[in-house]
Parts: structure tokens; sequence; C-alpha cells
């Protein structure tokens, strides 16, 4: 391991051998996952090098009205990735905008007012970055589950429905489990920090000759906002999107 925080190129290019063990896997398998493989490797390296010089012009500028600017961005096109992972659920994309942006919005207010960072574009845009693309993967599990409950227990909020329930009494119990769906590998993963894995973000700390003490108080903000931002937007979206399982005689689509 390299000392400090620099890594020369040459130690790059042999990590980037790791690669091929992939690669190895997928041909012995006959998986046939080789061209997408290099296909990713290839689209990660350009885009993490585009964003890389983008964000050494951006951390430069330190204009809080284009550090929002970018951030809404981000949630724009994280929206639009959650909301392809719900196809089906109607209006997807606004309430995925919706959800992240409250999740994310109330969070970064609670650690800027709190002084845990400060709202200069080299701390908000890592921390908004996690906060967004977690949110991203919650509200997909989220749709997921909500269009599968939907059809697997029709009968059940059809009845319910026959009773004189309200669409909310029908289908609570699928907006609930829903929103557990999507919040249950963010606490699984705080039950395994420290005796399973070391985070992403501890472990760059680390690498970047952070002590681990030092490093350790930035992983507990990271795990905590992490768990905020997933309640609230799951929270939102699930709320905000059962309602379009129904029409307006509120009778099950």
């Amino acid at each position: 391991m390299n000392s400090g925080n620099s890594m020369n190129i040459s130690s790059l290019i042999i990590a980037s051998s790791l690669i091929f063990i992939s690669v190895f896997f997928s041909y012995f398998q006959k998986l046939k996952l080789e061209k997408e493989i290099l296909i990713g490797v290839v689209r990660a390296v350009i885009q993490l090098v585009i964003i890389g010089y983008i964000l050494s012009y951006i951390f430069g500028l330190k204009n809080p009205i284009f550090t929002t600017l970018l951030l809404l961005f981000m949630i724009y096109n994280a929206s639009g990735n959650a909301a392809k992972r719900g196809k089906g659920i109607h209006k997807g994309l606004t309430i995925s905008f919706i959800a992240i942006s409250c999740g994310t919005t109330i969070t970064l207010a609670v650690l800027v007012i709190s002084g845990a960072i400060k709202y200069q574009p080299y701390e908000i845009i890592p921390v908004g970055g996690m906060i967004i693309s977690n949110s991203m993967i919650a509200i997909g599990l989220c749709y997921k589950q909500l269009l599968s409950n939907f059809k697997n227990r029709r009968d059940e909020v059809q009845t319910k429905l026959a009773l004189g329930a309200d669409i909310l009494p029908s289908s609570i119990e699928i907006v609930r489990d829903s929103i557990k769906t999507g919040m249950i590998p963010t606490i699984d993963s705080m039950r395994t920090l420290g005796t399973v894995s070391l985070p992403g973000m501890m472990t760059g700390l680390i690498l970047a000759g952070t002590s681990p003490l030092q490093a350790i108080r930035f992983q507990i903000m990271v795990t905590f906002m992490l768990l905020s931002t997933t309640s609230i937007a799951t929270f939102i979206a699930c709320y905000l999107s059962y309602k379009y399982f129904f029409n307006d005689r509120k009778q099950l689509i």
C-alpha cells in the first residue's frame, strides 16, 4: 500500500488487472457478460475522469448557487433512475424527485446547522451524492415492492374496499411493507459496521492518512444521515405512489 494519499499510475494499471477475474468467471461459466463488463469498465473510467475535472473546477468556484443547481441536477438524474426501476408507478419521476429532494434537503440542513459540514462544494457535493444515491436505491426497492404487493394482494385490497374501507386503510399494510423493504438494506448495513465491513468513506479517509478515530466520527455521521434520508424519502414516495393504484371512484386499477 502506498503511503499518504496518492496512487501512481503503474499501481492503478496493475490493480486494473482485477477486472479480468470477472471476465474470466463470466467466460468460464458462459454467463455472456464479458462485453457488458468491459463496456461498464470503460464507461466508469471515462465518467470518473470527466467528473474529476468537473469537480476540480466546481470546488474552485465555491459558489452556493452553482452548488445547489448541481445538487438539483443530481436529484433529477437519481429520480429518473428510480422511476425506471419502478415502471408502472404513475408519475414516478415527479414523486421520486419530491421524495429525494425532501430527504436530501432536510438531512443536509441538519448537518449544516449542526456544523458537521459546511455548505461548500467540496463537502456538500460528496455528502449529497451519498444521500441522493442511497435514496434512489431505497425508492427503487419501494416501487418494486408496491407493484408486487398490489398485484399479489389484489383480492385482499378489493375485499377491504367492498367492506367500506377507504383506499388508505385498504392498502396501509402494503404501503408499510414497501417502506420497510426500502429501509432494510440501510438498517442491515448499520448492524454490520465495524464487525463485517469497513464502509467506503471510512476506508477512504484512513487510506488518505486520517486517523481511524477521526474517520469513525465521519462514518457515524454518514450512517445517521443515510438512515434519515432513507426514512424520509421512502415514506414520501410510498404515500404519494399508492393513490395512483386506484381510480377516481376508489376502485383498484
